[in-house]
């Protein structure tokens, strides 16, 4: 394995894993995205055993040093579970995330305090704002949230809209046909009466930019692939009630 790195928009560098032997035959990206500016920001640190192929891949960009901030979805080793090898090699690094995270996991198995964060909290790196949302179980755990980059329009999409195989890292096609096979295929989206209402309301961020974990990121109306996903949610969860009700 060997990390990939491309610049999706000015100062922003997805470095991506692909792991042919997950998710079977297509393989599966796990994505990562460094933001540059005064106070570098890195989205997702990874898996713990990926940490020196992406500090490697960071260290071709910028001085790993030089991070600043340290941000991720939800508490999960995919996401998080290289945070203390950052925080070693990046002093005065800082991880960010929020109230829940903080309280229920982080704080605990971070080897620096994180930094709190409120819903609607915004991170100003220099060139780049970072506002932190809340989206609790959506797509999955209770610490859940995301980051809007406002300057460029990205979202940080963390699991929405994960895709299998080793596309281009920045696409215009289409991204929900594929989203919606992964979900039937992984199950991963935590489903309640709350979860297609809170994709939706993202989509009010007017989104230029999906930037997904898994998968290649949208280029493109993100509010409409937003509005689309969480409709798609409502309907499972409408056909789960049904057929609950009909056993």
């Amino acid at each position: 394995m060997e990390a990939r790195i491309d610049e999706i928009g000015a100062g922003i560098y997805r470095l991506s894993i692909f792991v042919p032997d997950a998710a079977p035959p297509a393989g599966f990206t796990y994505n990562h995205f460094l933001f540059t500016g005064d106070e570098p920001l890195l989205f997702h640190c990874g898996k713990r055993k990926m940490f020196p192929l992406i500090s490697a891949a960071v260290a071709r960009v910028m001085p790993v040093e030089r991070l600043r901030w340290l941000g991720f979805g939800h508490f999960e080793a995919d996401e998080c579970g290289s945070m203390n090898e950052w925080l070693a090699a990046a002093p005065a690094a800082q991880l960010t995330h929020g109230m829940v995270g903080c309280r229920v996991s982080v704080s605990d198995m971070a080897d620096r305090e994180p930094r709190v964060l409120s819903d609607g909290e915004v991170i100003d790196i220099g060139g780049k704002r970072f506002r932190y949302i809340d989206t609790p179980h959506v797509p999955h755990g209770w610490d859940a949230g995301v980051m809007f980059e406002e300057t460029t329009g990205t979202l940080l999409c963390g699991d929405l809209f994960t895709r299998v195989g080793n596309g281009p890292a920045l696409t215009e096609s289409d991204i929900i046909e594929q989203s919606i096979a992964a979900e039937s295929l992984f199950h991963y989206t935590s489903l309640g009466p709350t979860t297609g209402a809170t994709v939706r309301n993202l989509a009010a961020l007017k989104p230029k930019v999906l930037a997904t974990m898994h998968g290649s990121s949208f280029s493109g109306d993100g509010a409409t692939a937003l509005s689309a996903l969480g409709d798609h949610y409502d309907v499972l969860l409408r056909t789960a009630l049904a057929n609950r009700k009909l056993s």
